[in-house]
């Protein structure tokens, strides 16, 4: 099973790539307060549909280049 992730387009200037960010909440270990941690993830958008400020789903995938290892699934309403 690929994994799914939701995060915000960052950057949208290359043709078929966009720069997502994905961000999560979890619960610190030691200091047991809620932390966010944030990631940028370089994603393979075939189609160009999505554009900065979008919320996208993305998906695993095969690596289309040595940065970019998600595809955009679509974009959320």
């Amino acid at each position: 099973m690929r994994k799914k992730l939701t995060g915000i387009v960052l950057r949208d200037g290359s043709d078929k790539t966009r720069v997502v960010e994905v961000s999560r909440t979890f619960r610190h270990s030691k200091y047991d307060k809620v932390v966010r941690a944030e990631r940028k993830i370089h994603c393979h958008d075939e189609k160009n549909i999505s554009v900065k400020g979008d919320r996208v789903v993305l998906m695993e995938s095969r690596p289309f280049s040595k940065l970019k290892r998600w595809v955009i699934l679509g974009v959320e309403k």
